[in-house]
């Protein structure tokens, strides 16, 4: 799992959706900007970023959708950035995990987060109690900071200034911006083809079928 903005910087309301991908299937999708305007949180959302074990790939929304039936080996759902420029950010998840979906929030910052019971008994049940300490903590792998006023254009103009389709939070915290897409899968010591074919070698727990992460 990979740590939240700030490295372990609490996370004070950690909230749970129930039945999260119940209602996608009902509803046919959904967007984080809906999910915030449904429940009335008071955060202000102009866009977001996509966090995916450190890679980052701000976007104006992200839209989460069930995957048609037989389009993949097992159910699934995917997320899809509306990213910035000629980017094309987006995930496919296997539905048959046992996912649960967060809000979590702390000094102005919110993000929806998604975790499996899998991954968490996987790499986190021997710190932390339950998923939702182990939120609180920072600890997860895939979701969409939510970010308002100057610190979303802090984020858009991160990656606007380069021709890389995402940008890197380092262990530490720091960001590292490549300049292009062959640096970023440089530095990711993968290739797009592996990303869309198994996750960039993302263990079975992690439940990520596909990933694109590319910019024309």
């Amino acid at each position: 799992m990979s740590v939240e903005d700030g490295g372990e910087q609490p996370w004070t309301d950690v909230s749970r959706f129930p039945d999260f991908l119940d209602h996608l299937e009902d509803q046919g999708g959904a967007t984080v900007k809906g999910i915030v305007d449904r429940i009335d949180a008071d955060i202000d959302a102009d866009g977001v970023v996509y966090h995916d074990r450190g890679i980052r790939a701000p976007g104006y929304d992200a839209t989460f959708v069930p995957e048609p039936e037989g389009s993949q080996v097992v159910p699934a759902f995917s997320v899809e950035v509306h990213t910035i420029g000629p980017r094309s950010v987006w995930a496919v998840f296997d539905a048959t995990l046992s996912w649960d979906f967060y809000l979590l929030q702390s000094d102005g910052v919110a993000a929806i987060a998604w975790v499996s019971d899998e991954e968490y008994n996987a790499e986190e049940a021997g710190m932390f109690l339950s998923k939702r300490d182990a939120l609180a903590a920072g600890r997860f792998s895939f979701g969409t900071f939510i970010y308002a006023d100057e610190e979303w254009e802090e984020q858009r103009d991160l990656i606007e200034g380069t021709n890389a389709p995402a940008f890197l939070q380092r262990d530490d915290g720091s960001t590292l911006v490549p300049t292009s897409q062959a640096e970023f899968y440089d530095v990711v010591n993968s290739t797009p083809e592996d990303f869309r074919t198994n996750g960039g070698g993302a263990p079975s727990h992690l439940g990520l079928l596909e990933l694109e992460v590319t910019i024309d």
